[in-house]
């Protein structure tokens, strides 16, 4: 059974940085992407970030580039968003998603196949 389970959100204020993981388990992720997305109250859910399992391709939204950065820890399984200079638009759920058999890196959510629960980020001004 694959399993997706975020961790590390919570409060900070604006100018701040937390660092979100993301567990992944229950099948072979060498050919999929991972993606981050974020979801806020009334909105859709929004690309983040998205990266390679092997971490050599990566891709980000305007709004948060040059402020998070996405990685992998293959050994680990696991997959990190580092978020920096925090802004309080960037409240959100935070999800991580997985794509199977990623040609390519995907912005759009319904090319993921897998999602974790959500981690709630809340950024104070």
């Amino acid at each position: 059974q694959v399993q997706l389970v975020e961790s590390g959100g919570g409060l900070v204020q604006a100018g701040g940085s937390l660092r979100l993981s993301c567990s992944a388990s229950g099948r072979t992720f060498s050919k999929d992407s991972i993606g981050w997305f974020r979801q806020a109250p009334g909105k859709e859910r929004e690309f983040v970030a998205a990266v390679t399992w092997r971490g050599g391709s990566t891709d980000y939204a305007d709004s948060v580039k040059g402020r998070f950065s996405i990685s992998s820890e293959n050994a680990k399984n696991m997959v990190y968003l580092q978020m920096n200079s925090l802004k309080p638009e960037d409240t959100a759920v935070y999800y991580c998603a997985a794509d199977r058999f990623a040609s390519s890196l995907s912005r759009v959510y319904y090319s993921y196949n897998y999602w974790g629960q959500g981690t709630q980020v809340t950024v104070s001004s």
